[in-house]
């Protein structure tokens, strides 16, 4: 039965164990062998004497990263590094690697990113890029946790649609019989016709496309949208599930898996909700003071982004967006050049946009109109307004965005398993 290195230290001095991993490093000393082996929780000795297994020679050419599975006895009165090591009884070599690697992995020699990414699978086995993705997977459990707890139910919504769902341009058009279609930005549509139906609360976590053409450190063009529209709240309770639902999960993740985090250098520090709230005229006005020109209807540059981080040192909310600025569907403030929206900043990086949405189908039609776009693209999606419209509002988080500014990383990329971007179609 298969031990995760990291469950070793369960076990008492003398018992038998089977480890199976990679093997990192090896060094020979006459008729002794040690062998660093590795899995996902972590590394262990393995020593080996001639004449100890029948197959000793074998393994002694045996190249680093092949795959061997190891059986013997626990030594923790070991003189290793660790102060355990495995007395191997047994060795099958499971699978051999190839010589040269073309990504070392624990190499110090460091490589150009197109080379890391090419080269995927062996790049992930680094512990600290392993991590990352144990990280995303803690944190977007614990949002499935809170929006569970807050009683929401997980949709799934089509991801081959007929329509924009922003009314935008940035659209990857696929082959669809004779029809035309796209593959979907956002469930945004969706999630409203959800609230139509009586569902409540809704939440869905998969996967959006969006055909911009930057080539930044931050975008990127298919990634995990994890979204939430909710009935009878405004904007303002939109921002609260938000930030506690974040908070839960950040917190949630730093009780499971903080010691490893700060072990390989990632510190992250626990959330306290409300975050701080700025209104987009407000901020206008601060920058301005720092001398920037800008003009009311203007988006923030980074330039403008990152003096605004300098100000709030973490999450923070700016709220109350010009409408020319927001989608069709974002529901006007009391005063029409404003709507009822808001973005979550973390540092200098937007990690998720909401807003309360239009329930009324006559302000909605006039919008349709307002932004230049066919009403009758969007008959299946008006149609939920017709008949009984609940107030409702949500929002639309970036995970792997969410992760990259959460623990410091310099490119989304990192934190996508395999990023989709302007140039990259593969692996």
């Amino acid at each position: 039965m298969r031990t995760y290195i990291a469950d070793i230290e369960k076990f008492e001095d003398g018992m038998e164990v089977t480890v199976q991993g990679w093997i990192q490093e090896m060094r020979k000393i006459k008729n002794l062998m040690f062998i660093i082996v590795r899995d996902n929780t972590g590394i262990i000795q393995i020593t080996v004497k001639k004449g100890s297994i029948p197959n000793y020679d074998e393994l002694y050419e045996i190249t680093r990263e092949s795959v061997i599975s190891v059986n013997g006895l626990l030594n923790k009165k070991s003189i290793s590094r660790s102060g355990t090591e495995i007395l191997a009884s047994n060795i099958e070599i499971l699978s051999i690697a190839d010589t040269p690697l073309p990504l070392g992995v624990i190499d110090r020699v460091s490589a150009d990113f197109d080379t890391r990414l090419n080269n995927r699978f062996l790049d992930l086995r680094k512990p600290e890029h392993l991590i990352i993705f144990k990280f995303e997977s803690q944190l977007l459990f614990g949002i499935r946790e809170y929006m569970n707890r807050e009683n929401f139910i997980e949709v799934h919504t089509p991801k081959i649609v007929g329509a924009a769902t922003e009314g935008g341009a940035d659209l990857f058009g696929v082959e669809y019989f004779e029809k035309k279609a796209y593959l979907n930005q956002s469930p945004q549509l969706y999630k409203e016709m959800l609230i139509s139906s009586g569902f409540d609360k809704v939440f869905e976590v998969g996967p959006a496309f969006r055909a911009e053409k930057e080539n930044t450190v931050r975008h990127l063009n298919e990634f995990t949208s994890i979204d939430m529209e909710a009935a009878f709240i405004d904007d303002k309770k939109a921002m609260e599930y938000l930030e506690r639902a974040i908070s839960y999960a950040v917190n949630r993740t730093i009780d499971i898996m903080g010691t490893d985090l700060d072990r390989l250098e990632y510190h992250i520090d626990r959330l306290e909700p409300p975050f701080p709230r700025i209104t987009y005229e407000e901020s206008l006005k601060y920058l301005n003071n720092q001398g920037l020109k800008l003009s009311f209807g203007d988006d923030f540059s980074p330039e403008a982004n990152k003096i605004l981080a300098q100000k709030f040192k973490g999450f923070y909310f700016i709220t109350g967006w010009p409408t020319d600025m927001r989608p069709f569907y974002t529901h006007p403030d009391t005063n029409p050049r404003l709507t009822k929206s808001f973005d979550l900043q973390l540092a200098d990086i937007e990690v998720t946009s909401g807003a309360q949405r239009i329930h009324n189908y006559r302000m909605l039609e006039e919008n349709f109109m307002k932004k230049g776009l066919n009403k009758n693209d969007f008959e299946f999606y008006e149609k939920a307004f017709k008949y009984g419209m609940p107030p409702h509002a949500g929002w639309g988080l970036g995970l792997e965005r969410l992760v990259m500014n959460l623990l410091g990383l310099n490119n989304v990329r990192e934190s996508t398993l395999f990023p989709r971007d302007r140039t990259r179609l593969s692996p």
